[in-house]
């Protein structure tokens, strides 16, 4: 009795937790600090992504359309968009499907002053070729190119809500798209 009235005083007339709960304490206060700073850090790193001159485009939108072929015939289209801008740079992806027709366009490009360019593929058909133009905000207007083809692409954004057009020199004549986040 003697030894924990002792043991009590030299604690401040507390009873000290043994030694393994005070390291779990320890353990869970930094590992609770360390998830705020990993947080800190995503929240940080999302917010660099979001700076830029495509920045308004960044996420996933989806919605519906037409496409024009050369025979002039058209079908509804339902679309997906992937926009990844890090910085003065982006990737995007545009899946569109009908019940007949399909395409999947991928871009690379980068912004220098109101100056867009970078390189295009479309993985069904598997052609590329480079991508110019000119725009920002949201807004753009480009031109996809490759040997035998042209396209004209504008891309307006307004909010949550975007239409995108092209239009082509091929068998697929065109597209018009919107778009929602």
């Amino acid at each position: 009795m003697e030894h924990l009235q002792a043991y009590r005083a030299a604690g401040g007339g507390k009873h000290r937790a043994s030694k393994s709960a005070e390291t779990r304490a320890i353990g869970r206060r930094l590992l609770i600090a360390a998830a705020v700073l990993f947080a800190a850090g995503i929240a940080n790193s999302e917010s660099k992504a979001q700076s830029g001159p495509f920045a308004s485009l960044a996420g996933t939108w989806s919605g519906a359309g037409t496409v024009t072929l050369d025979d002039g015939s058209t079908e509804r289209i339902r679309c997906r968009a992937k926009y990844a801008p890090i910085g003065p740079t982006m990737e995007m992806s545009l899946t569109c499907a009908s019940d007949a027709y399909k395409f999947n366009l991928g871009a690379n490009v980068r912004a220098e002053g109101g100056a867009i360019a970078g390189s295009w593929s479309e993985a069904s058909r598997n052609i590329s070729g480079a991508l110019q133009g000119r725009g920002g905000g949201g807004n753009y207007e480009l031109v996809a190119s490759t040997a035998g083809f042209n396209a004209n692409i504008t891309l307006k954004t307004s909010g949550n809500k975007q239409n995108v057009t092209m239009r082509a020199d091929s068998q697929f004549r065109g597209a018009s798209i919107t778009l929602a986040r």
